[in-house]
């Protein structure tokens, strides 16, 4: 491969690199009460329940 296919190769692969190094960096941790994460729980619950339904 000649020299500049290399560097659009290297420079494509930087910027994938980089947007995901950000993407990372930038990233908030949310944080959720206890009944929040009940009510999380309560409608993971249910949506299992009507797929295992549904099948």
């Amino acid at each position: 491969m000649p020299w500049y296919a290399w560097l659009i190769l290297v420079v494509a692969i930087g910027s994938i690199v980089g947007g995901l190094m950000m993407l990372r960096d930038s990233a908030d941790k949310v944080e959720l009460t206890d009944e929040q994460r009940r009510k999380v729980a309560e409608r993971n619950a249910a949506a299992d329940a009507k797929d295992a339904q549904n099948r």
